[in-house]
C-alpha cells in the first residue's frame, strides 16, 4: 500500500516513541523516514540519499540490498521463517555456530543464542554467576561483578548494572545490584588525573588491586575489549586488555569479553580479542553478527562452564533456565552465514579494514587544525571526535551548546548520516564502505568543522 508522505510524517510523530531519542525536540522537527537503501547509502521520503555513516548504528557490514545476504534470506524463507530452539534445533543455527567456534578464540566451543547485545551480555552474566553455584569446587560467595568506568553494556537491567553511563543509567539505581567499579582507560581524561606517558598504566594496577581485593566475591570482569564504544570511543592503552585476562586468571574470575561494538572486523581484526591474543570464558557477539540484516546474538563458553550446567542422574536440576522467542532464528543465521563468507574470504572485507582505517585517518589528521577538536580516537573504523570548548585546559563546551549534536546535523545536510555521543562526534561507516566513500565522509567532516568553526566565530563577535 502506498500512503504519502505528509501521513507517515503525521503517523510517525503521532504514534512512535524513538529510543535514545529527546521526544519533545523531536516533535517539533520533520522526521527522517528511511524508505529504501542501497550500498552503503540510506534514502529518506523526500528522496534524499545519506552516507550510512555510523552503519544503522554500529551493526551493518557490508552496505544494505547485498545480493548474497538477500539471496541467504530468500533461500531460507523457502524452507522456514522461525521455529523455537527449545528443544529443537535448526540447520543455519547449527551451521552457524560450527563457523563462529572455528573462527573465535580457542577454546570458546559452545554457543548460546539470544536475539540483540544486551541479551547477549544479560546472558553471560546469569551464566557465570550459576557457574560458580554448580562448579566442581562451588564458590557461592562469588556475587559480584567488576566493570570499568563509563561502562555501557545493554539496557536489561542486569547490563544497567554493570553499566556507568550516568545519562543513561542513574535514574535507575534504585532498582540494581552493586557492581565494583574500576577506572576506566580514558587517556584524554585519565579519571586518576595521570598522564599516558608517565602513568605506567596506572588504570590496568588500579583495576588489578580491586580484582585481587575482592575475587572471594567476584564473579566476572566485564569488559569492552579495545574499545568502550558508547562512552564516546574511549580507546584502551595498548595492554590494557591483556593485563585483564592476566589478572583475572591469576585469581580464578570470569572475564567477559562484550564484542557486542567491535566485532566482526570493527578494529581491524574479526574479533578484538584477537589483537591481544585474549581469550574470554565468555564471548558476547551481537550486531555485526548478521552484516545488519536481521536481530541475533550468541554468547560463547567453554566446556569448563558448559558442564557446570550437565543434570547428573537423580541429582539437583543445574539447567539454565534462561531464552528467547526468537533464539536461534533460522532467517538470522542463514545471513550470519552468509555475512561471516563475505567477511573472512580471501581479499574479502577483513582484510581490507585496516587500509581503510588508515585512509580515514588521514582525513581526521586534518581536523586537528580546529582549535575545539580536542580527542580524535580510533580503532579501526570505529572513530570518535572528542570537541571542547578550550583546547589547552581541555574544558568541555557549556551546557546547552552540544557541539557533537550541532555537527551532526550540519553533516545531514551534507548527506552524511551519523550520531553524537555526548560531545564526542561518532563516525563508524560499514567495514566495506568504499575507499572513494571513506573519502567522502572525511570532505564532509571537515566541512562541518569548518562550519561549526564560523558558527560559533559569530557568536563569540
Amino acid at each position: 500500500m502506498n500512503y504519502s508522505i505528509s501521513q507517515l510524517e503525521t503517523w510517525d510523530k503521532s504514534y512512535n516513541w524513538h529510543p535514545f531519542t529527546p521526544m519533545a525536540a523531536y516533535l517539533d522537527g520533520t522526521p527522517i523516514i528511511i524508505s529504501k537503501a542501497r550500498g552503503f547509502f540510506l534514502v529518506d521520503q523526500h528522496g534524499k540519499e545519506y552516507i550510512d555513516g555510523f552503519s544503522s548504528l554500529w551493526c551493518n557490514i557490508h552496505g544494505h540490498q547485498v545480493p548474497e545476504l538477500d539471496n541467504a534470506l530468500n533461500e531460507q524463507l523457502r524452507k522456514v521463517a522461525h521455529s523455537t530452539f527449545l528443544g529443537l534445533s535448526n540447520e543455519p543455527a547449527t551451521i552457524l555456530a560450527k563457523k563462529l567456534v572455528e573462527l573465535a578464540p580457542a577454546g570458546l566451543n559452545r554457543v548460546f543464542y539470544s536475539d540483540s547485545g544486551a541479551t547477549a551480555v544479560e546472558v553471560a552474566l546469569k551464566m557465570a554467576f550459576q557457574y560458580w553455584h554448580q562448579c566442581p569446587n562451588p564458590k557461592k560467595s562469588k556475587t559480584k561483578f567488576l566493570a570499568l568506568g563509563m561502562a555501557y553494556h545493554g539496557d536489561t537491567m542486569g547490563d544497567v548494572s554493570i553499566g556507568d553511563l550516568g545519562r543513561f543509567h542513574d535514574i535507575f539505581k534504585p532498582l540494581l545490584f552493586p557492581t565494583i567499579k574500576s577506572p576506566a582507560p580514558y587517556c584524554y581524561r585519565c579519571p586518576l588525573r595521570l598522564k599516558p606517558e608517565s602513568c605506567g598504566m596506572a588504570c590496568a594496577l588500579e583495576l588489578e588491586k580491586l580484582v585481587e581485593l575482592h575475587a572471594h566475591e567476584l564473579v566476572a570482569v566485564v569488559i569492552e575489549p579495545l574499545v568502550q564504544g558508547a562512552a564516546g570511543m574511549v580507546t584502551a592503552p595498548r595492554g590494557f586488555l591483556k593485563r585483564v585476562r592476566e589478572v583475572t586468571k591469576k585469581h580464578d574470575v570470569l572475564l567477559i569479553a562484550d564484542e557486542v561494538a567491535v566485532g566482526f572486523g570493527r578494529t581491524g581484526t574479526l574479533f578484538a580479542c584477537e589483537q591481544e591474543q585474549v581469550v574470554p570464558d565468555f564471548l558476547c557477539l551481537a550486531k555485526g553478527i548478521t552484516g545488519g540484516y536481521m536481530p541475533l546474538a550468541a554468547t560463547m563458553t567453554n566446556d569448563e562452564i558448559f558442564n557446570a550446567f550437565l543434570n547428573e542422574p537423580g541429582g539437583e536440576d543445574k539447567t539454565f533456565q534462561h531464552g528467547h522467542t526468537y533464539t536461534a532464528n533460522p532467517l538470522g543465521a542463514a545471513v550470519a552465514i552468509a555475512s561471516l563468507d563475505l567477511l573472512i574470504r580471501e581479499n574479502g572485507v577483513l582484510a581490507q579494514v585496516r587500509a581503510k582505517g588508515e585512509r580515514m585517518q588521514k582525513h581526521l589528521d586534518r581536523l586537528r587544525g580546529f582549535p575545539f577538536v580536542g580527542d580524535i580516537r580510533r580503532s579501526g573504523l570505529m572513530i570518535g571526535i572528542e570537541l571542547v570548548a578550550n583546547r589547552e585546559t581541555r574544558q568541555p563546551f557549556p551546557a546547552g551548546v552540544n557541539p557533537a549534536h550541532a555537527i551532526c546535523m550540519m553533516a545531514g545536510g551534507y548527506g552524511l548520516m551519523i550520531r553524537p555521543l555526548g560531545d564526542v562526534v561518532v563516525v563508524m561507516p560499514p567495514p566495506a564502505i568504499p575507499e572513494e566513500i571513506v573519502d567522502r565522509i572525511g570532505e564532509v567532516l571537515y566541512n562541518c568543522m569548518m562550519d561549526f568553526s564560523t558558527k560559533i566565530s559569530g557568536q563569540e563577535g
